[in-house]
């Protein structure tokens, strides 16, 4: 007898995932209102009521699109950098460059576009978009920062703004990825070290200068 499992069963186990990738690809492309459920299906390659076996609606679609495709993303980013050893500045380094390979080269890009679009029609979705991805990238930043802080390598700075900061210029650059014109031909890797040259040369400690007194006579 054939232990193997049918081929067609494989494909049902798999279908889930082929769905939501699907429904991130065209919320990319419509943006979440204007995509509609059959298109999702169709776009997967499954018929139009497939969907609904593994999913409510669309909304349960968008929150599973967080949980079940961009936070084993986000595990598997930190497992990198908690394997990294080196200065501060190396791990920042290698955090930036790991969060980047792992969302912003990847169709999970897509996702900060849809937060800005959708955030306030679905606030239980931004609350875990905040929660499961936001506040676990900001904590990864937070220890670099604080420990290079802590080891001298760093000045001290206002961290909760730093964090910020630092991250702005990397979501706008997976955000640029979907612009229709602008700056999306800019070369990822040249960016990233530009902004990282930027963020440390203002963290290094600045050597004592002497700085002249002006008196102020009255």
């Amino acid at each position: 007898m054939n232990l193997c499992p049918k081929r067609w069963s494989r494909r049902k186990e798999a279908r889930p995932h082929e769905i939501l990738e699907a429904a991130l690809e065209l919320f990319a492309e419509k943006g979440y209102a204007a995509t509609r459920i059959d298109e999702i299906a169709k776009r997967a390659g499954v018929t139009r009521g497939t969907p609904y076996l593994y999913f409510a609606g669309k909304e349960e679609i968008f929150k599973a699109l967080i949980s079940e495709l961009l936070l084993p993303a986000l595990d598997e980013a930190e497992a990198l950098f908690n394997g990294f050893s080196g200065s501060a500045s190396e791990r920042l380094r290698c955090v930036v460059h790991v969060w980047w390979q792992s969302m912003g080269e990847t169709r999970l890009s897509a996702l900060p576009k849809l937060m800005v679009a959708e955030a306030g029609n679905f606030p239980e979705v931004a609350q875990l978009y905040n929660e499961q991805f936001v506040a676990r990238g900001e904590a990864i930043f937070r220890q670099v920062i604080e420990a290079g802080i802590a080891s001298g390598e760093f000045r001290a700075i206002d961290v909760e703004y730093a964090l910020h900061v630092l991250c702005a210029p990397v979501v706008m650059a997976m955000l640029s990825r979907y612009m229709p014109c602008g700056h999306a031909q800019l070369d990822p890797v040249r960016y990233l070290d530009t902004l990282l040259d930027l963020m440390l040369h203002g963290l290094y400690p600045h050597p004592d200068s002497t700085r002249s007194e002006v008196s102020d006579h009255a």
